[in-house]
């Protein structure tokens, strides 16, 4: 047990905007204001002013040729970005990890690392076909080129799991995957949803769907086109990510009725939740704070059945279905459709008020002063 108040480090992958894992980090920051951040790259604006306001450490990275942009491209390089990039002589080390955050390496003899895992790497242990597999890149760049270079990735990522003292999972479907992967238990505590700005907003649904999404082959946003085309339905898709311009031409291939958003403000996303008929979430998520999101300003949530949406969605908030085709969406949508009057405003804002910040902040509090209260093994990892 320290004598003082610890020193605390965050360390997050990349800050190249805000999605789940970041809103993570910002709750965080809130907890321990005087902490500073490390992270491979940082981009200049990209985070939200509770983050800003840190000092941030970035690492060699940084200083790579277009890396605020290209970040992944250098994926090959992650381990050595993060072996030399090393914490000062903090006490805790707080890492928010879903590549080599977790990597972090302590300084401190008496040093506790507890990581909040969104998911260890999914593309080198899980997706490897969906992220490097051959109709995406060819066979020779798979299997000759990507294939070894992730199977060194996934010899780095378990030899850094000493490293960590305490895994804390966002849901119990990545506490499977860390016990299945690692070899190591971990604790489940849900991610913070900042739901007052939602909770507030008069609802009132249109004719047409939404997708919020990181736009990457994993979260199957191709699926939701192709159900809303064969259904004759309106779908808007907010989002940005390497996949825009692909699923912009399907659309227009199509010629289906949707509108390709791009990223939007805060404002403007509470917007189309508090009118979208429903919300389609075709992809096998982690946790997922986007159906939460969108409850809170009462709207449904059509969604495959697998993964952590089964952690934060109830048959009151959310319809399932459980063949992750278009076919399948097609039904999810269809049994909607019969009986949308089913879900319930008040029952779905109730349900996503028990993932606020402030209940984060507080369990995640009481996991650290708890691991802080328990002997140091002293070992250097």
């Amino acid at each position: 047990m320290f004598a003082t108040k610890p020193r605390i480090a965050l360390v997050h992958d990349w800050l190249t905007g805000m999605r789940g894992g970041e809103k993570v980090l910002a709750a965080l920051c809130q907890l321990y204001p005087d902490a500073p951040i490390w992270t491979l790259v940082y981009v200049r604006g990209s985070a939200s002013p509770t983050i800003a306001r840190h000092l941030i450490h970035t690492s060699l990275l940084q200083t790579m040729p277009r890396s605020g942009t290209l970040y992944r491209q250098y994926l090959p390089l992650f381990p050595l970005f993060a072996e030399l990039h090393k914490a000062d002589a903090s006490q805790l080390i707080v890492s928010t990890s879903h590549a080599v955050a977790k990597s972090m390496v302590k300084r401190h003899s008496g040093a506790r690392h507890i990581c909040y895992i969104h998911t260890p790497m999914r593309y080198a242990w899980d997706l490897f076909e969906e992220y490097f597999g051959v109709e995406r890149h060819g066979w020779f760049l798979s299997r000759c080129v990507y294939r070894p270079i992730l199977s060194l990735i996934q010899r780095y990522d378990r030899a850094t799991i000493g490293r960590v003292d305490l895994f804390v999972a966002n849901s119990s479907f990545i506490a499977e995957r860390v016990k299945r992967i690692y070899h190591r238990d971990a604790v489940v505590l849900p991610p913070p949803v900042a739901i007052d700005r939602f909770i507030a907003l008069e609802r009132a649904p249109e004719d047409w769907y939404l997708v919020v999404s990181a736009l990457v082959p994993y979260k199957r946003v191709a699926d939701a086109i192709h159900a809303c085309h064969h259904l004759g339905r309106r779908l808007k898709v907010i989002g940005k990510g390497p996949e825009f311009d692909s699923l912009s031409q399907l659309a227009n291939s199509l010629g289906a009725p949707i509108e390709m958003l791009g990223a939007l403000d805060d404002e403007a996303l509470a917007d189309h939740y508090r009118r979208a008929k429903a919300l389609l979430f075709p992809g096998i998520e982690d946790f997922g704070i986007v159906p939460l999101e969108a409850i809170a300003a009462g709207c449904p949530v059509i969604a495959y059945a697998h993964g952590g949406i089964l952690d934060s969605m109830t048959s009151d908030t959310a319809v399932f279905y459980h063949q992750q085709t278009t076919e399948g969406l097609v039904d999810g949508i269809t049994r909607f459709e019969q009986k949308p009057e089913a879900f319930q405003t008040d029952v779905m804002r109730a349900h996503a008020s028990k993932f606020t910040e402030q209940a984060f902040i507080i369990a995640f509090a009481k996991i650290a002063n708890d691991l802080l209260s328990q002997p140091a093994t002293g070992a250097l990892t």
